[in-house]
């Protein structure tokens, strides 16, 4: 990786400590949160797939910042697929389905616009930029499935004991399970369509490079 590659990934990992610190304290401050106590907001905080999807991304660029030369076996490459295409699915679903809903100010405007805005920026442009390239393969992609699957039992199975749903497409209560799950199926085929793409992209990219 190149220095301005290595400086790109820290500035990577910069804008995801810097999100998800200023929105765990704000988050349980916020006494009109589904949740009574600070604690459960503190922690609820991590329920959101944008967070995870910030983790994923800011965890895997950290790796690579610390070591940017080391070879990294199926597992990393696995969560490093996951960190850039789920945090493109957070920036594309929140733009296009969830933005108008927010009336946002002050410190929480800044959390989100890092959040759902500049993480998914700085990681996509991130991989386009800097790989590293031979990363990614069919296999990969499957594996890579695993992780939003576990989101959504996740999310449904606590969502029927304490009817939290973190965003307003997987609420049960409101849609019912055939709807959510519809909902779902639609960023699904976004997600697959998006992990296709990085695969065939990253061959393309390899390629030029050893040419």
């Amino acid at each position: 990786m190149t220095m301005t590659g290595r400086i790109w990934t820290w500035l990577t990992v910069a804008v995801v400590v810097a999100g998800i610190g200023i929105q765990l304290p704000l988050s349980a401050q916020n006494e009109e949160g589904f949740f009574s106590t600070a604690p459960e907001r503190f922690f609820n905080v991590f329920a959101y797939f944008t967070i995870q999807s910030n983790l994923l991304l800011g965890g895997t660029a950290l790796v690579l910042a610390v070591w940017p030369g080391r070879s990294h076996g199926e597992l990393f490459k696995t969560l490093r697929l996951n960190g850039v295409l789920c945090i493109a699915v957070t920036g594309i679903v929140y733009h296009t389905a969830l933005a108008g809903l927010d009336d946002l100010s002050g410190w929480a405007w800044v959390a989100n616009l890092l959040l759902h805005t500049v993480a998914p920026v700085v990681g996509v442009l991130g991989w386009l930029l800097f790989g590293p390239r031979d990363q990614t393969d069919w296999r990969i992609v499957g594996w890579s499935i695993v992780f939003p699957l576990l989101w959504l039992a996740f999310t449904l199975i606590r969502g029927a004991f304490v009817h939290f749903y973190p965003y307003p497409f997987v609420n049960v209560d409101d849609h019912g399970y055939g709807r959510v799950l519809l909902n779902c199926l639609l960023v699904a085929v976004l997600f697959l369509a998006l992990a296709a793409g990085a695969t065939t992209l990253d061959r393309r990219l390899r390629h030029e490079r050893v040419s």
